[in-house]
């Protein structure tokens, strides 16, 4: 495993930028958009969330792996990020509840990742940059050569991933006896969504990206919840389409990050690919009904256009990014219908903004 550890690899951006390092995970090669997460925690969580489906992370936390692989710890059946970047890739762990390595982990799931290289460099580049297309490999190291193969990877602007990330099956969560019943539109869901929704009292059924309102609707639900997932919200029609029905119906609806820009995007309002995006687990938001403030986890390389949610007559903004100032959460006016581009499911992250299902769980009492 030592030796195995100090193969040399090389990272490449679409701007030619070139970073020298060592392999980490399983030798080969991998391409999609190289974003950064400043969270110091969290990094399975990170590993397995649906929404990175297609990008190349770069951890920002100096050791990655170093407390190891705990099986509750996954938020969803696999690996979903395409490639890793880090400066420590710690294949001795600590945690006694693990039960294997990070490159046992990579190994399995036919993961590549590079370590060893200074990712504060790396990260400054990438936010006076942006985002970018990268390439990782550990078995061609020839530039040219990876210059072609990266030249042929699309940009994520205008990409629909998010029914390649959805169950191909609808399945049943949490106890058929409970108070309410939640239809959920997969796009990429995490499991501590579903969990949260379980732990207050509701019974969900989880569907394929691609199912109409129509068919949802015959399992009686009480209420509808739109999930966070990968790509381009503006490639989604047929996603936008069941959003538009469901407020046609006057059901209750939330939306979590992408499920924010779907909302938005079926009121009219437009959606864009952020320069960097919000990535990490503190970012402040203001909740401007209530007057509080709130530190946020975040995963989310699109948002909605600030001057169309404020000029809109359909909806009103609920809360904001202190940071930056982006729209942060919106709801329907005459509508039981609100989203938030944040996670408030957390995991990883702070628990500030759970009660956003509290609220959701009060909207299918009434």
């Amino acid at each position: 495993m030592t030796n195995y550890i100090k193969l040399p690899a090389v990272l490449l951006l679409e701007d030619g930028t070139i970073y020298h390092g060592k392999a980490a995970g399983k030798i080969g090669t991998t391409t999609g958009e190289i974003c950064f997460n400043t969270g110091m925690t969290g990094y399975q969580e990170i590993f397995t969330d649906p929404s990175y489906f297609g990008q190349i992370m770069v951890c920002t936390n100096s050791h990655i792996g170093n407390y190891g692989i705990h099986p509750e710890e996954i938020e969803s059946g696999h690996i979903k990020i395409s490639g890793l970047v880090c400066k420590n890739f710690n294949i001795a762990y600590s945690r006694k509840q693990s039960d294997r390595s990070i490159q046992d982990y990579f190994q399995d799931e036919n993961i590549i990742g590079i370590s060893d290289i200074d990712t504060r460099s790396l990260v400054r580049h990438i936010r006076d940059k942006g985002t970018m297309n990268a390439i990782i490999s550990s078995e061609v190291l020839d530039i040219k050569e990876l210059k072609k193969k990266l030249s042929a990877v699309p940009s994520m602007d205008g990409l629909e991933l998010a029914s390649q990330v959805s169950t191909k099956e609808a399945y049943l969560f949490g106890d058929e006896k409970a108070q309410h019943r939640v239809a959920v539109l997969d796009l990429g869901v995490k499991k501590n969504i579903l969990r949260n929704f379980e732990a207050r009292g509701v019974f969900a059924k989880v569907f394929p990206a691609q199912t109409s309102f129509k068919e949802m609707e015959k399992w009686n639900p009480n209420g509808y919840f739109i999930s966070n997932g990968p790509g381009d919200p503006s490639a989604m029609l047929y996603a936008v389409e069941t959003v538009k029905s469901i407020l046609t119906a006057d059901k209750p609806l939330f939306g979590i990050c992408l499920g924010h820009q779907l909302l938005a995007l079926a009121n009219g309002i437009r959606t864009m690919k952020m320069f960097n995006g919000h990535r990490g687990l503190n970012h402040p938001v203001k909740n401007i009904i209530t007057d509080h403030c709130e530190i946020t986890s975040q995963n989310h390389g699109f948002g909605v256009v600030p001057e169309d949610v404020r000029n809109s007559e359909k909806v009103e903004i609920t809360h904001l990014n202190l940071n930056d100032q982006s729209i942060e959460g919106i709801r329907v006016k005459g509508k039981k219908a609100f989203s938030v581009q944040y996670h408030p499911e957390s995991s990883p992250g702070p628990h500030d903004s759970r009660y956003l299902f509290d609220d959701f769980v009060k909207m299918l009492k009434n």
